[in-house]
C-alpha cells in the first residue's frame, strides 16, 4: 500500500471534490459514504469536516455516527462492561441502522432518515426528529468496525492506526476494546477492503492512498 503525505485541509477538500461526482451503485438518489476507524482515529471529526466542505460547495449532506445507535445498556452490557465479543458484534443496533438510515436511502426509499436513536449517557431513546434528505444529498456515516456489516456504502474511507499507535492513543479505560480491533484486522482487513485509506499514526501529519 503506497501512501503519500497530505494535510488535513487538503485531504478534506480533495475528498469533498471526489464526493461531488459520487454515484450510488444501486441507482439510489443518495450516495452513502463510510468513515471507518477506531475512536482514537476520530473518524467522526473527518466526516464533519467533509460535510462542511460539501456545504460550502453547495451539496447537502447528513453526518450520522454509530454512537447514536448503541443498543440499551441492559443488552450492550449483558455480559459485563468489558466484554470484547459484545463490543465487536453486539454494541451497535444494526437492525435500527438498516431500518432508520440505510433502508430509507435505497433506490425505492423515502430519504427520511433518523440521525440518532439512543442516548447512551441517559440510556434512553432520543427525541431527534427525522431529516428529509433531498435527492443528491450524501450520507456521511462514521464509526468503528463498519466494514463487516454489509452496509451499502458507495465509498469507504478507513482511518488506519498501527497497533502501537492505537494502543498509545486509546484511553486507559478503553484499552479492553483493543482485541476487537485486532480481530477486525484479521477478519475484515479494512486497509484492503476500503476505497481510501488514511494513516493517522501522527494526527498532525496524515498520509493517504489518494
Amino acid at each position: 500500500m503506497r501512501l503519500e503525505a497530505i494535510t488535513w485541509d487538503r485531504l478534506t477538500d480533495t475528498l469533498a471534490d471526489r464526493l461531488l461526482g459520487l454515484e450510488p451503485k444501486d441507482g439510489a438518489p443518495w450516495p452513502r459514504v463510510a468513515f471507518d476507524g477506531a475512536p482514537a482515529a476520530r473518524p467522526g471529526e473527518l466526516a464533519r469536516r467533509v460535510g462542511e466542505a460539501l456545504r460550502v460547495r453547495g451539496r447537502p449532506s447528513l453526518v450520522v455516527g454509530t454512537e447514536g445507535f448503541l443498543r440499551p445498556a441492559s443488552l450492550r452490557l449483558e455480559y459485563g462492561h468489558e466484554d470484547v465479543e459484545a463490543y465487536y458484534s453486539g454494541w451497535f443496533d444494526t437492525g435500527a441502522l438498516w431500518r432508520e438510515v440505510f433502508g430509507p436511502l435505497e433506490a425505492d426509499g423515502t430519504g427520511r432518515v433518523l440521525p440518532d436513536l439512543w442516548d447512551p449517557r441517559a440510556d434512553r431513546a432520543t427525541r431527534t426528529p427525522y431529516v428529509q434528505l433531498p435527492p443528491g444529498a450524501l450520507l456521511l456515516f462514521h464509526g468503528p468496525l463498519l466494514l463487516g456489516h454489509w452496509f451499502p456504502f458507495d465509498l469507504t474511507v478507513h482511518l488506519h492506526l498501527s497497533p502501537g499507535a492505537l494502543r498509545r492513543r486509546t484511553p486507559a479505560e478503553e484499552q479492553w476494546t483493543l482485541p476487537a480491533f485486532e480481530r477486525y484486522v484479521t477478519e475484515t482487513d479494512p486497509t484492503s477492503a476500503a476505497d481510501v485509506v488514511i494513516r493517522t499514526d501522527d494526527p498532525r501529519h496524515p498520509a493517504w492512498t489518494g
